[in-house]
């Protein structure tokens, strides 16, 4: 009950019975782990359709052995904010699986870390 309640004999002041509210508090904490239960089982419910939600609209990006790709540039490689975002072109020379892919220059030098697909894209001439 807040303040105004107590000094203006509300009906909730009125009905207020200290025993009937001291037997509800402790049903309520008998209940409380079944609460928190179902509460982990929506958030895991919740997080599942997120998960869905967002793998429906993603596009796989696959590329092939031989296909021309430009990668993301680093921000070390942005000199300002006109600076281009993606440098390459990069050829793909090996697909490790999970959208890791290993790439070489056009020169045939070869880039020493695998890159991800979500920092790759076609290369069209």
């Amino acid at each position: 009950m807040i303040p105004v309640e107590i000094q203006e004999n509300s009906p909730h002041f009125l009905n207020f019975v200290a025993e009937e509210s001291n037997e509800e508090r402790k049903l309520n904490l008998d209940l409380l782990n079944e609460v928190r239960k179902e509460a982990r089982i929506k958030a895991e419910a919740l997080k599942r359709r997120m998960e869905y939600k967002y793998s429906s609209k993603l596009k796989p990006c696959q590329f092939q052995v031989t296909d021309l790709v430009m990668r993301k540039a680093h921000p070390y490689q942005l000199e300002n904010k006109l600076s281009p975002k993606w440098t390459g072109p990069f050829r793909v020379i090996e697909a490790l699986g999970n959208g890791a892919y290993k790439l070489e220059t056009l020169e045939g030098g070869a880039i020493p870390h695998t890159l991800n697909a979500a920092n790759l894209k076609f290369y069209f001439s």
